[in-house]
Formats: structure tokens, sequence, C-alpha cells
């Protein structure tokens, strides 16, 4: 269904609302009666599914019984802390605004924990609810081996209209075994899908924050959605922050068809070298949306067989904005810039991306040979006709490599289906431990301004005002770029990110 049936629909349903609620006669008449709020208890161990649920005494025993409850206004879901609750959890909730619905734990003792079967497609799914908090929950979905499209936590709106503010916060989703293999169906910790036939629907207000994803295969948090910009309904208000993924093989956090998403403070890392030889993955990046901002992120130790780049500004997306983040340390460079030229029948291309204010260091280390036949790592990919790109004051480390034959080539500008055109690389720094180049191809249009160039180069790019020293106003040691950042705490973890007045006041100390 496209947009217009949408607004239809809404329409509709305000009027049927409207009608609902009025009354004859005066208006002093009152309407009716809203039901009380009500809590109800989940304990494994001395519950009985028989009973209401409405206090511990009276607690059901399994989740399969809590399913069948819809929760409303002010309702709250609460399973017994220390236990392990096994199947599948399927929430539904009618929250409002004033009265939202929680999900979350009771009693003493460590996070309660839902474990789903071993056909589990997810352990617990959150459909077609609004005005719902889940907390402090702790999710796992192994099964006896790797399922394809298995998830921890499925989030869904379909044939629904709009899921509105949906806020998942503490959620620990750990060991769920989807495929290593994308075009299967892959796998992932949280999954948020919207979609429909009959109803066009999407998520008004989702927040994901202070979770931890540990050993889920194969991605940690990815969106299914409307992609196609013919029929293009995208999700809106959509916050991911504070989030601290590990060991995780895959993408780490994948928008798909959102509008001003923000996505800041998280930490990808200590990723396993795990997928096959077919796969690429890289940390956080969007698909098909529109502004998109991606800041205050660290991502580090990624190991994809292809791109394994910490940041991407990727397929079908318009003014994402990439800016104050930490990359260091993975198989690919800081940054993917790319887009597929032929696919012009959905797509608007890659426009307006904007990577600006980062700090990488030791990225680019890949230590075996790609899927081109070469051991390919350049520091910034821009592969495809991305258009209108700013690469500004950033800050590239380019450490030794670790392999012989390593790409250490700080820019590659090659094909996808076509080449970049109008990129704009302005006031960045690049140092290179070793001989590096900048590869550009046949892009058009490229302008390189006032750029730092530390180390040895085989050609440098045309640059009216290139730059070769620095006058002594930095080290040349990565470990001294830490002074530009700020450590902060993500789910127990010390993180990074720079600091803007500090990476801001010093770029000005270099005019």
């Amino acid at each position: 269904m496209r947009v217009g049936n949408v607004l239809l629909f809404a329409a509709l349903m305000l009027s049927a609302c409207g009608s609902s609620n009025s009354v004859s006669g005066s208006g002093n008449t009152p309407g009716p009666l809203q039901p009380k709020a009500q809590t109800y208890y989940v304990d494994a161990n001395e519950g009985n599914d028989e009973a209401d649920g409405t206090s511990p005494q009276k607690a059901w025993r399994t989740v399969a019984r809590a399913s069948k409850q819809v929760l409303k206004a002010g309702d709250q879901l609460l399973l017994h802390r220390g236990q392990t609750f096994s199947g599948e959890l399927d929430i539904r909730a009618e929250g409002t605004q004033a009265e939202p619905v929680l999900v979350s734990g009771y009693g003493s003792g460590q996070r309660p924990v839902v474990v789903g079967r071993d056909a589990s497609m997810w352990a617990v799914r959150v459909l077609n609810s609004s005005h719902i908090t889940l907390r402090g929950l702790e999710i796992i979905n192994t099964g006896s081996e790797r399922l394809a499209g298995r998830t921890g936590l499925k989030v869904e709106c379909r044939d629904h209209g709009i899921s509105a503010d949906i806020t998942i916060d503490s959620i620990y989703v750990h060991d769920v075994n989807g495929s290593l293999v994308k075009e299967q169906g892959g796998g992932s910790a949280i999954l948020i899908e919207n979609g429909g036939n009959m109803i066009a629907s999407r998520f008004e207000g989702l927040t994901i924050q202070n979770c931890h994803i540990q050993r889920c295969e194969r991605n940690a948090m990815i969106w299914t959605a409307y992609y196609d910009r013919r029929n293009w309904l995208p999700n809106t208000g959509v916050v991911v922050r504070g989030n601290l993924i590990e060991q995780v093989p895959g993408d780490g956090i994948v928008p798909i068809g959102c509008d001003g998403t923000l996505i800041e403070y998280n930490v990808m890392r200590d990723c396993p070298d795990l997928l096959p030889m077919s796969e690429a993955a890289a940390g956080i990046w969007p698909w098909s949306c529109d502004n998109t901002v991606i800041q205050f992120n660290e991502v580090s130790d990624h190991k994809a067989p292809w791109d394994a780049q910490g940041f991407d500004c990727d397929f079908n997306c318009r003014n994402t904005q990439i800016r104050y983040n930490y990359s260091h340390d993975n198989y690919g460079g800081m940054v993917l810039i790319c887009d597929a030229g032929s696919e012009r029948n959905y797509s608007l291309g890659n426009i307006g991306s904007r990577v600006e204010w980062n700090i990488s260091i030791g990225d680019g280390q890949r230590p075996k040979i790609t899927r081109t036949g070469s051991i390919f790592a350049p520091n910034i990919h821009i592969a495809g006709r991305v258009t209108n790109t700013l690469v500004a004051h950033n800050i590239l480390h380019s450490s030794p490599k670790l392999a012989q034959d390593a790409d250490r080539t700080m820019i590659c500008a090659d094909s996808w289906d076509g080449y970049a055109d109008s990129t704009t690389i302005t006031r960045n720094i690049f140092y290179t431990a070793e001989p590096s180049q900048f590869n550009m191809t046949k892009t058009t249009r490229n302008l390189f301004l006032h750029n730092w160039y530390l180390g040895e180069y085989r050609q440098l790019p045309a640059d009216a005002e290139a730059q070769t020293s620095l006058a002594g106003k930095t080290s040349t040691d990565g470990k001294a770029l830490l002074q530009l950042m700020d450590e902060r705490d993500v789910c127990g973890y010390k993180a990074h990110f720079p600091n803007p007045t500090k990476i801001e006041a010093f770029f000005k100390t270099l005019e």
C-alpha cells in the first residue's frame, strides 16, 4: 500500500474514534470509564498459568501464557529476576504517551532470562505495539544448528499502520546462531521489521539504548523495511545510543528505510573472523536512508572478508553525516562511500554524504587475500556513482601493515557500475608509516584542497594548497591522538570518542 492509502487509513481511524467517543444530549455526560492499569507477574518456579497473574502470589508460570495478554495503557508485565523462561515471549502493547507499558523484571537477582526453543526464529517479539518500554531482560536464542533469519529480539510493525514510541533499554542479547550468509537471511541480535501488503506500516519513535550484544550471528542490529524510493515510507525518530556490540562477525548497526536516524555513543569491537569468503560487512552504516547522523561511535577489530570498514555511507542514501567517530584496527579502512550506479529504478543513489572530524588509527590491517585476488584495504574506499561527497577534517593515521603484500592505499575510488562525481577532500591529515598512494581512477570533478600529506606517497593528488609537514605541532605516534578524545563508559567498556572542541581547536592551530 502506498503512502496515500496510509493517510486515508489514518483519517478513517480518527473519524471512527471520534464517533465512538461522542455522546448524545448534554455535553456534560461522562464518557466511558477507562480500565485500570494492571501489573502481571511471571514466575517460572512457583507460578501457575491457571492463575490471573495479577500479583506475585498469583503469578503465571510461562511466557506462553503471558504472551496471550494484550497489554493496555499503564500495564506492566514483570518476569521474576534470577529465573530462566523457556520459549517465545510475544508482546502486544497498546500504551499511550501518558501511560506507557513496561515489560521488565521484579524481585531480586540477575536479569530474567528468556531462552528460545531449538527452532525459534526469535526469543522475544514486540508486535504492532505503541508506547512501550522493554527494559532489563536477558535474551538467548541458540539452536542446535545455525538457522537463517534467527534473531534474539524482534520488533515488528506489520499491516498495522504506526507503531509509536518504543524503547528498548538495557537488554543483554547473546548467543544467537543465525546464518553467517547474508543472502540466506543471515541472523541478528535485534531485528527491526516493518512492512505489510494490506496496511503500510512504520515506526514513529524507536529508541535502542544501553544494550549489550555479544556472540550473535550474523549481525547485531539490522532493519528490514521499505527501501524502494517509488514506495518509500521511512521510519522516523529512530535513536540508537550507548550500546556495546562484541564478538559479532557481521554488520553492527544498519538502519534501512529510515529518515533522520541518530546513532551515537555506540561501540563495536572484538569481531571474530567467522564469515565465509563471499561475505561483506562493516560496522555502522545506513541503507536506503535519508539524513542519518552517525556520531561519537567507536568501531574496531572488524574482520569481514570484504569491506570491514568501521563506517559506511551506503546505497540509496541522501545526506548521511559520519562525524566525530573513532575507527581503529579494522581489516578494512575507516570508511566506505558507495553506490551501485546501475540500480536507478528503485534507488536515488548516494548523494551528499559528509565524512568529517573522524579519527582513524591503524585501519586497513587486512592480512589475507580478498575476493579480488589481492589484499584490498584502502583507508577510504569510494565505490560507484556517489555524488557531492565531502571528506573533511579527518585524521587518518596509517600504521605499518601486518601483511607483506597489504594494500597501503590511502584513498581508492573505483567503479561499481560507474564512478564518483563531485568529491571534495579538504583539510584532512593523511599520515602513512609506509609508502602509500591515492588512486582516483576515472572519477570526475574531484577537488583536493589544503590537505596534509605526511609520509611517503608515490604521487600526490592535484592539491593547490598541499601541506607536507605539521611543523612539530603533533606527533606521528597514533597514541598521541587519544589526547583529542574523551573516555566514556559504554556498558562497562571504556570507549573513546573525538571531542569536538579539542579536534576543531587542533585543526585551527594548523591554519
